[in-house]
């Protein structure tokens, strides 16, 4: 149950917040105290582990990455449709196996070269090799051979290295052409998901020649990366901020409004907060719970659903998590309503299934809900009654003051319901992903956030082998399932399949879903071009600061009571070279 506390204890709560806000805003000023202020500053959680995009592993790198570079589709900010990027127009084949991208010709890379049709066959050839190893490899394997290219090795067990083999070419400088293996319906939704896109070959392997033994390091600092989005890397201090500064060979640099953006790296969630109520950010990424409840008040915070899934991963190759029946012990004994409830408090909802809603004509498949006296049994019958003989087990998840509190309510219920003593173990995120990609842990956090509108993006991480199902799990009729939605172009039978293969999952639970996520961002006020969506994606070229007329408007238009707040920003606005140009028409 929730704690009850009344309005006057909430104000004390948010003002002591603000009392640390001070300090907290000084010490990060301070720490970039060369650089004059940014137009705009958000905070992105958590150091990112790098910048680029084929090596890619989560959404803090993907925030960033966003406004760096730029693929061959974007997507529109409020819908999400997508819309053209680097390529200014494509067609699809009456078969839906043949997409041909047509290059824009003022396409530029920040060096001022080109962005070429061949930038793409090189970016895609590298995403693909499996020298790279990236984890999104996967996505590309809708291409015919892609997946052959990326996994197969000769008698020597040596990979093949022939592109050739691959249905991605090139016609010319400026078309791009991709066959695939199936009709795949959101492969150009996939063009805009960030590990697709490009480099620059030039600054790749002039960086080989001239630093052979750290090009893989030298290449992304800001003296030396070259990037083709609107905007490009001036300047970086390792968990403190990244400083971009608009790009102006960028296409679309007239319609771009921020000339600066600074991107923050605070993982404690009061920090954060407390940084944008004292101004030192304009934009956070979730909030401290504690002060949920007041936040719900503000005009800043408005949580919408998240196509995101909040759940533990179980190392099945480690006794006693290789029998299922302990891992659904585990699962039935997670109080989720509580978890839900009582520490996010934010409208999320509890999870026993891994698709979330949101997905058109999918009905997704469910584990077992709570359900103590069945767990219990389960857990004596796999040899540990009432948890005799069990090890400790060790839940494992990145720095984040609401996963310390989620995993100390389940190694509460875990101990009082079976018997099973739990520890905590919490790391920094690029210590985490290490721990997690090589299966040194009993249960993990982990999250899933869509790539796609579509339950593919969230069910083909755990087939057999898959880059991102690190649980060790296994099973030929989940990957079975799997290979043939992907092959089914009727889409009742496709869904279908894939839900098959989601009960599979509930049944075998080498996850444990705990809830689905909202957003959790804390917005400036004043901030234009920003829209909260399903998938949590956001795109700083088209942000900009409202004038004191248009944030005016924008409050006229509040259905429910919100308490106004500081909007953050400059009064007279901060628009666009163009905006600017038609408001002085006007």
């Amino acid at each position: 149950m929730p704690t009850p506390y009344g309005a006057r204890q909430r104000r004390q709560g948010l003002a002591a917040v603000l009392v640390i806000g001070l300090f907290g805003g000084l010490l990060y000023l301070a720490s970039g105290a060369r650089l004059k202020p940014a137009d705009f500053t958000f905070n992105n959680g958590t150091e990112v582990s790098t910048l680029d995009p084929a090596t890619v592993t989560g959404v803090p790198e993907g925030r960033v990455l966003r406004a760096i570079f730029e693929g061959l589709v974007i997507k529109d900010p409020l819908t999400l449709a997508p819309e053209p990027g680097m390529a200014e127009s494509w067609e699809v084949s009456e078969d839906g196996l043949t997409y041909t991208f047509h290059m824009r010709e003022d396409a530029r890379w920040s060096d001022g070269h080109p962005v070429t049709s061949e930038d793409f066959y090189y970016s895609f050839e590298r995403f693909l090799n499996p020298g790279t190893a990236a984890y999104y490899a996967y996505q590309l394997w809708y291409v015919r051979g892609a997946q052959a290219y990326t996994k197969e090795v000769n008698e020597n067990g040596e990979p093949l290295n022939d592109f050739s083999t691959v249905g991605i070419r090139t016609e010319g400088p400026s078309t791009l052409v991709i066959e695939l293996e199936a009709p795949t319906p959101f492969f150009v939704d996939l063009m805009g998901f960030y590990p697709l896109f490009p480099v620059s070959r030039r600054n790749i392997e002039s960086a080989q020649k001239e630093w052979p033994d750290s090009w893989e390091i030298r290449w992304l600092r800001p003296e030396n990366i070259i990037t083709n989005g609107p905007y490009r890397v001036d300047y970086r201090r390792v968990n403190d901020r990244i400083r971009l500064v608009k790009n102006e060979t960028y296409w679309d640099a007239d319609n771009v409004a921020l000339n600066t953006i600074d991107v923050l790296a605070i993982e404690q969630d009061a920090t954060m907060l407390n940084v944008y109520l004292t101004g030192g950010a304009d934009l956070i990424d979730r909030v401290n719970t504690n002060v949920v409840r007041e936040m719900m008040e503000r005009e800043d915070f408005t949580p919408v659903p998240y196509l995101g899934t909040y759940f533990y991963r179980v190392n099945t190759t480690k006794p006693p998590y290789d029998d299922v029946r302990v891992r659904e012990a585990l699962s039935l004994t997670i109080p989720r309503a509580q978890i839900a409830t009582d520490i996010m408090k934010m409208g999320q909802v509890p999870a026993y299934g891994l698709v979330p809603p949101g997905m058109p004509g999918y009905a997704s498949a469910e584990c077992r809900k709570e359900d103590t006296e069945r767990a219990r049994a389960l857990l004596a019958e796999a040899g540990f009654p009432e948890g005799k003989d069990f090890p400790p087990i060790e839940i494992h998840y990145n720095t984040s003051e609401a996963h310390a509190q989620i995993a100390q309510v389940i190694a509460l219920a875990w101990q009082r319901d079976l018997g099973i003593r739990a520890k905590l173990r919490n790391e920094e995120w690029k210590v985490y992903l290490d721990t997690q990609n090589t299966l040194r842990f009993d249960v993990s956090r982990s999250a899933w956030i869509g790539d796609y509108v579509d339950p593919n993006t969230f069910s083909d991480m755990f087939v057999t082998g898959g880059e991102n199902n690190k649980t060790g799990w296994g099973h030929p009729e989940y990957d079975r399932l799997i290979a043939a939605a992907a092959a089914t172009v009727d889409v009742e039978q496709r869904l279908e399949q894939l839900r098959q293969a989601e009960a599979l999952l509930m049944e075998e639970l080498p996850i444990l879903p705990i809830y689905f996520y909202v957003t959790q961002n804390v917005v400036a006020p004043r901030l234009g071009g920003y829209y909260e969506n399903i998938q949590d994606e956001h795109f700083p070229k088209h942000w900009y600061w409202m004038d004191d007329d248009e944030l005016a408007a924008k409050r006229a238009t509040y259905t429910h009571g919100k308490n106004l707040v500081d909007p953050h920003g400059p009064a007279a606005g901060m628009y666009s070279p163009a905006e600017m140009r038609r408001r002085a028409q006007r």
